[in-house]
């Protein structure tokens, strides 16, 4: 019988779980330690297809800093963790960007797209050769 320990994240509890896989339940798995219902689908997630929210940065041109943050805008499948991470190192955007603006869209075709987490506005250089201050 396959079984997992794990701590949940699915609510601030943080309970200890121990999910089992198990046929003869309609779900096919046991889950022993959950407080909340959340923390049976929870379990049951990281069993069959764990995901979770990438955060990153990508590079930024014509900004007051190289590197602008992002992230997904969900879960995504932990196993394209590394492929996604790729993707992402490879691009890169010019200033200005908006919160919220999608810099990749359905990353791996996943259904997920990659957003940006801060305003980047366009900076002057002292050869004033930038068009904006903002």
């Amino acid at each position: 019988m396959e079984s997992k320990e794990m701590i949940c994240i699915a609510c601030p509890m943080g309970c200890q779980m121990t999910v089992a896989k198990d046929q003869d339940l309609l779900d096919g798995y046991d889950v022993k330690g959950n407080k909340c219902k959340r923390g049976k689908a929870y379990g049951i997630e990281e069993m069959t297809n764990p995901t979770r929210v990438l955060t990153s940065t990508v590079k930024i041109r014509n900004a007051r800093l190289n590197r602008l943050p992002v992230a997904t805008k969900g879960a995504i499948p932990k196993g394209k963790l590394f492929e996604a991470m790729a993707h992402i190192n490879r691009m890169e955007v010019s200033a200005p960007i908006q919160v919220g603006q999608v810099i990749i869209k359905d990353i791996l075709g996943t259904g997920i797209d990659v957003v940006a987490t801060r305003n980047m506005d366009v900076v002057v250089n002292q050869d004033k050769s930038a068009r904006k201050i903002v």
